[in-house]
């Protein structure tokens, strides 16, 4: 099993990226975190990655997932997982089939929030074998000690924290290819700071 993540081996796994859910967000700047998200969906729109897209109870607070979504990845968002109330995602039958039905041992992951939707699955995939990298400027919590705290909790569990940029990065490999300038693109455009002249 790779560590390695490629497109060849990896799927991305979009965790309550919810109207609602995202206003909860106060560790770090949400629309960073939205831009962060989107950025990722689509990388996995340009590398052909398999993406599984999971919302809970779209019709309460939590709302719809992001429309920006539809738009990058469709049938992804066609396909979502709806759950109706299930914490864990990864205890979810219909989200579990979904991730295997990939056939890729790799997990990207992010959630909204960190501290409920993203460290129980995140740590469940990687006791199950999974390697698993947590991507945490797309995801975030209402405060900074249930964050740090989801943090510890998910590294000590053996999950690989790490940012848009870097994870992009990886998966590129090589900027010169024609899917790394396509990458590289989206990252001067949308993931990191404008270049001062």
């Amino acid at each position: 099993m790779s560590k390695l993540f490629t497109p060849e081996n990896s799927a991305l796994l979009l965790i309550d990226h919810q109207v609602g859910t995202m206003k909860l967000i106060k560790n770090i700047d949400v629309e960073q975190a939205k831009r962060m998200s989107l950025a990722l969906a689509k990388a996995a729109s340009i590398l052909g990655i398999p993406t599984v897209l999971t919302s809970s109870q779209e019709d309460r607070l939590q709302g719809p997932l992001l429309p920006e979504l539809r738009d990058i990845l469709p049938d992804a968002f066609d396909k979502r997982v709806k759950r109706e109330g299930i914490v864990n995602a990864w205890t979810d039958t219909n989200f579990k089939a979904a991730v295997e039905a990939t056939g890729r041992k790799n997990l990207i992951m992010a959630g909204v929030t960190t501290d409920v939707c993203l460290v129980f699955p995140a740590i469940d995939a990687v006791a199950e074998g999974y390697n698993v990298q947590a991507v945490m400027d797309a995801s975030g919590s209402p405060y900074e000690l249930s964050e740090d705290m989801s943090r510890r909790r998910m590294q000590d569990a053996g999950v690989i924290l790490t940012a848009t940029n870097t994870m992009i990065a990886e998966l590129a490999q090589n900027w010169g290819s024609p899917n790394g300038q396509k990458l590289i693109q989206l990252l001067f455009t949308e993931v990191l700071p404008p270049i001062e002249a």
